[in-house]
């Protein structure tokens, strides 16, 4: 009960710390009409306008399933009603609870609570900035079991298809990184296509704490596989089928084993291009990995109906 109240308590305290900007970004939704322009979304096989709006809404989708699965894995429980809008899709959570064992790894424990919370704090940003025009939550699927979206994603990966994201510290790290990689570059695309500056500031301070999140977790898989190599195995095999799901060519979506820099062994927390910089995936990129698909569909995997909004198919790969 006490390290619920305390997550509680984390979860306030980051509300009122972002109430100033809260209300400033808010007036900024009027002028997203204003900078609506008409392009080529995803590589997707059509063009339609779309608004800022429209991106910050996508974000929104991503953002609800990375809440849930942080605030079932740190506390057991999922998002408070008040935040999901009206007549809200249905969270499959069969299974899901607070990671077992978890406050053997105080680290991962510490994690948990701290992903789970500026999670939680995103979905409230996004949902405030849009008011009216933030969408509901879609339904949602952080279950586990052969049939499951988690389940799903395994065997993609080349891992048994009873994985449990909750069974353990470990197996929570790589449930995360199904996610956390996915959301910096989801970010990195979507920041370009904005056209107010006070979104592109916002959403740029988002996918700045995601890339802290996915380093985090990068970090704790690494130095846990220095004991455990099968970890790093199985955090790149994740990463290779992301790659064989959003149709990347080169190994842009690198997994977490060591590389060699200048002759000698380097870790390989950041995965960067050659230029040191983080790469974009496109929306439909996107929703190829949480469809769980490398085709042109509408729903599927994590999102069993689908995103909700105007941008809802992944990419043709």
């Amino acid at each position: 009960m006490a390290d619920d109240l305390q997550l509680i308590e984390a979860f306030d305290s980051r509300v009122k710390r972002r109430s100033e900007r809260r209300e400033f970004f808010k007036a900024a939704i009027g002028a997203a009409a204003v900078g609506a322009t008409t392009l080529l979304v995803s590589q997707e096989a059509f063009a339609q306008t779309l608004i800022d709006a429209d991106f910050l809404n996508f974000a929104l989708n991503l953002e609800y399933l990375e809440a849930q699965f942080y605030s079932y894995a740190a506390t057991g429980a999922g998002l408070s009603s008040t935040l999901l809008g009206t007549s809200p899709g249905a969270v499959t959570a069969t299974n899901a609870r607070r990671v077992d064992n978890l406050d053997s790894d105080p680290l991962v424990r510490d994690y948990a609570r701290e992903i789970a919370a500026d999670e939680v704090a995103h979905v409230t940003f996004l949902r405030a900035q849009l008011g009216t025009s933030a969408i509901v939550q879609p339904a949602i699927d952080i279950s586990t079991g052969a049939t499951s979206a988690f389940g799903k994603a395994a065997v993609a990966a080349g891992l048994p298809a009873t994985f449990d994201p909750y069974s353990s510290p470990e197996n929570f790290l790589l449930g995360a990184f199904i996610f956390e990689d996915v959301g910096v570059t989801a970010y990195k695309g979507l920041v370009p296509l904005l056209a107010s500056k006070t979104y592109v500031e916002a959403t740029s301070g988002i996918m700045a704490v995601e890339a802290y999140h996915a380093a985090m977790v990068r970090t704790a898989l690494y130095a846990k596989g220095v004991a455990t190599p099968s970890l790093r195995t199985s955090a790149d095999a994740i990463s290779d089928a992301r790659d064989s799901l959003d149709g990347t060519v080169t190994d842009d979506d690198q997994g977490i084993s060591p590389v060699t820099i200048n002759g000698g062994t380097a870790s390989n927390v950041a995965p960067l291009d050659a230029d040191g910089l983080a790469y974009a995936r496109s929306t439909g990129q996107v929703l190829n990995i949480v469809y769980l698909t490398n085709t042109a569909v509408s729903m599927g995997g994590f999102f069993p109906a689908g995103v909700n909004g105007n941008i809802k198919t992944s990419a043709a790969n």
